[in-house]
Parts: structure tokens; sequence; C-alpha cells
């Protein structure tokens, strides 16, 4: 079992940064994927970015690509999203996922965040 927990949220202009961090309450394994999802108001659950834990293999959803960076964090056991040249589009609740496969679909991860709420103004 292993809990995540997102924090870094909150309120930013448009074109603004922020950066969010996942907790794990444990080591992830080195073929471990961790994954960011965000979550729309009125919409689906999209997946936005993952790397592997070990930081060989990393992939974004072309909403986010050149914008946003996942990495892990100088923190024990924590993964971090570095977000720049923020969009209102961007809003909405961002959440940390584990898992064992390299997916970009929400199934692929067993572990979840309870997420972070992330608001961008025009």
């Amino acid at each position: 079992q292993v809990q995540l927990v997102e924090s870094g949220g909150g309120f930013v202009q448009a074109g603004g940064s922020l950066r969010l961090s996942c907790a794990a309450s444990r080591r992830p394994f080195s073929d471990n994927v961790m994954g960011w999802f965000r979550q729309a108001p009125g919409k689906e659950r999209e997946f936005i970015a993952r790397m592997t834990w070990s930081g060989g293999s990393t992939y974004y959803a072309d909403a986010v690509r050149g914008r946003f960076t996942v990495s892990r964090d100088n923190a024990p056991n924590t993964m971090g999203l570095q977000m720049n040249s923020l969009k209102p589009e961007d809003t909405g609740v961002y959440y940390c996922a584990l898992g064992t496969t390299i997916a970009t679909t929400e199934r692929s991860y067993r572990y979840w965040g309870q997420g972070t709420q992330v608001t961008v103004s025009s």
C-alpha cells in the first residue's frame, strides 16, 4: 500500500508558474511509473505527464509539452511538476498517481493522491 499526497496548488495569473509536489509514503521502485492527471470543472480527468521513478523516461500530453516538466524532487520519495506559462485552461484539480506500467490511462495507475487545486486567472 502506498499513500500519495500532493501539495503546491494555488491561485496564479496567466503566464505565471507553480510547482506541485507528490510525496509517497514509501520509496517507489525504480520501475514504478509516476503520473500526473488533472480534472477541469465539468470535464473528465485527463493525463498530463508521467515519468519512471528512475527518471529515464518522461512523456507529456500535447497540451502541456514544453511548458510542464516532471522530475524527482530533492525531498525523499517526492516527485515534482513544474508548471510554467500557465493558461486559464490549465485550471483544475491535479492528481498524482503511481503504477507499474508505462501508460497514460487512469486504469494503469493503482495508487492516487487526493488532488490539489490549481486555478489560473486570465
